[in-house]
């Protein structure tokens, strides 16, 4: 029996709805992949000291490992185990929409959190909380092409693109977000070349490694997070290449640091903690009834070495 039929049933009587002020929520978890990068770590743990500080919430937390069908069947379980809402952060935006739809079908309210699913499966879903991942890529073109023209090159400027997990929805939408506004803001910089770090700094190093020996002409390299940008970055120093400028879209603890020692020039600001904090929130509120937009958005400002310190260093 989900939440608000506990919450219909209850309210039948005076003493009854008296009850339901106290009822338990149950509210089941299946993340990305929590081992893969320092976010995800920490988003893990904020959201389940936000769970523990409220008595009126229990959860399951699971992880899928980055495996979709992993995430597949853990949907699945807690559909089984009939808890009140789901929040699901996506492994891959498309291949989870038959089990967010058998969710909706079992009257679970389904949150989706940090990186949207794919708009065929918008209908299933109550709300997304997280970030505005196209308006992050959008202001990663925006830090980039002030720094180039602040330097004069922005009718000459060439650059490679490092992006995120293949499939993933965070990925596309900071890639689509930088591509189309790029062009609007320094239309004759040249985005020579996009490559997939899934993520990772040792591969995005790997990725930086192939387009050093490719392109004798790197002036920037944008990155759809800071740690790939740092595996990037990692690589241009190992081969002696000074002066490129690096743009990252969520400002990690590293990537923080390479901005103070003057190696990284900007990224987004993002906290875990407000990500967790409110998926968590959004999906209470959706079971205590209340009306919610369905993109429920968390602001990330630019952050580059001009303005970092109005910011503290991020946690993760």
């Amino acid at each position: 029996m989900n939440f608000s039929t506990k919450m219909a049933l209850a309210c039948t009587t005076a003493l009854l709805g008296t009850a339901a002020a106290a009822e338990t929520m149950t509210i089941g978890i299946t993340q990305n992949n929590v081992g893969v990068d320092s976010y995800q770590t920490t988003y893990e743990k904020a959201f389940i000291a936000a769970a523990a500080a409220n008595p009126n919430v229990e959860t399951v937390v699971l992880d899928a490992g980055g495996d979709v069908a992993r995430q597949i069947a853990q949907m699945e379980d807690l559909i089984q185990q009939e808890v009140d809402a789901i929040i699901i952060w996506p492994t891959n935006g498309e291949a989870v929409i038959p089990a967010v739809r058998k969710a909706h079908q079992a009257d679970i309210p389904v949150v989706v959190t940090n990186s949207n699913i794919a708009e065929q499966g918008f209908d299933f879903v109550k709300s997304f909380s997280g970030p505005d991942n196209i308006t992050q890529g959008a202001r990663s073109a925006e830090i980039m092409c002030d720094k180039f023209k602040e330097m004069g090159i922005e009718d000459e400027a060439q650059i490679v693109q490092i992006s995120g997990q293949p499939g993933y929805t965070t990925a596309i939408e900071r890639a689509k977000g930088f591509e189309d506004r790029l062009p609007e803001v320094c239309p004759n910089v040249t985005l020579m070349e996009t490559q997939p770090g899934d993520w990772n700094r040792e591969k995005s190093q790997q990725v930086m490694e192939a387009f050093l020996v490719k392109y004798d002409d790197i002036d920037g390299v944008y990155a759809g997070d800071d740690n790939m940008g740092v595996g990037a970055l990692n690589a241009a120093k190992a081969a002696g290449r000074d002066g490129i400028i690096f743009v990252g879209a969520t400002n990690f603890a590293v990537g923080y640091e390479a901005m103070a020692a003057g190696d990284y020039w900007g990224s987004i600001y993002q906290s875990p903690v407000d990500d967790a904090e409110a998926a968590l929130q959004t999906a209470i509120d959706i079971l205590e009834g209340k009306e919610l937009p369905f993109l429920n958005y968390f602001d990330t400002p630019k952050i580059t070495q001009d303005n970092m310190g109005e910011f503290d260093k991020p946690v993760f």
